[in-house]
C-alpha cells in the first residue's frame, strides 16, 4: 500500500465525499480523482490539510508507520522520566529534494521525496536536500545525509552553500567569491575532489540557499 491507497483508504472511511475532501483541502475537486488514478502527483504539497482532514498524520501517509490519527499531545500521560514535552507549535514541515536542477522550480515534484521537520525560523524559507556523494566528508556532510538549507541570494564567503553551476544539478560546497570567478571548494577525506573555480562572465552561478543544519539517522 503506498500514499494514494493509504490517502484513499482513509477517505472511503471518513464518510467525506470528494466535492467535500476537496473543499476542505482547498483543491478542485478533479484533482482528488486525477489523484486516485495516479494521473497527478500534486497530493504531495497538500498532506498537511490531507492529514487534518482525513484525522491521520502525514508521516503515516507517506510510510504507513506511527498511528492512523493525530494524538493531541495534551491528552499524552506517563511520559518516561526525563522526558521533555515540546510543543509541535514550534516545529514546521519541509520538503526534502532528491535533486535540484535547472528548468524546474525549485519545489518541483520531480524534487521532492518527502519531508521532514524542522523548528528553525525566524520567518525564513527552508528545504531539506538529500546529499549524494563525498565532497564534504570532512564536515560530517556524508552521503545520504539531509542537509537543512535556508533559502537565500546570497551568502558570505567561507558558508557552505547549495550553489547551481550553469545548467546542471545543484552542489553543495564552500563558497567563495571574487568580483569575477567564483571557487566552490569541496571538504573531502577523498583527494579525488578539488576546488572547481569559475569565471562568472562565462559560467552562470546562482545561489539556492545556505546550509544550517545536517541531520542523519543511525
Amino acid at each position: 500500500m503506498d500514499t494514494v491507497d493509504r490517502l484513499f483508504d482513509l477517505l472511503s472511511k471518513s464518510g467525506l465525499n470528494q466535492q467535500d475532501f476537496a473543499r476542505r483541502i482547498g483543491v478542485k475537486k478533479n484533482a482528488i480523482s486525477r489523484w486516485k488514478t495516479r494521473e497527478l502527483r500534486s497530493y504531495t504539497k497538500y498532506l498537511p490539510q490531507i492529514a487534518e482532514a482525513l484525522d491521520t498524520t502525514t508521516e503515516y501517509l507517506l510510510t504507513g508507520n506511527g498511528s492512523k490519527k493525530e494524538i493531541d499531545p495534551a491528552t499524552r500521560s506517563g511520559l518516561p522520566d526525563g522526558a521533555i514535552p515540546i510543543s509541535p507549535g514550534t516545529y514546521h514541515r519541509i520538503p526534502i529534494l532528491g535533486y535540484i536542477s535547472a528548468g524546474l522550480p525549485l519545489y518541483a515534484e520531480q524534487h521532492i521525496e518527502g519531508y521532514t521537520v524542522t523548528d528553525l525560523n525566524g520567518g525564513a524559507e527552508y528545504f531539506a536536500l538529500r546529499v549524494h556523494g563525498d565532497s564534504m566528508n570532512a564536515l560530517g556532510i556524508n552521503d545520504g545525509y539531509l542537509i537543512i538549507v535556508r533559502r537565500q541570494d546570497e551568502v558570505e564567503n567561507g558558508q557552505v552553500a547549495v550553489v547551481m553551476v550553469g545548467d546542471g544539478d545543484a552542489t553543495v560546497k564552500r563558497f567563495y567569491a571574487t568580483e569575477s570567478t567564483v571557487t566552490l571548494m569541496p571538504q573531502s577525506t577523498n583527494p579525488e575532489h578539488q576546488p572547481q573555480i569559475y569565471d562568472t562572465g562565462k559560467t552562470p552561478i546562482r545561489i539556492i540557499g545556505r546550509v544550517v543544519e545536517v541531520k542523519f539517522t543511525l
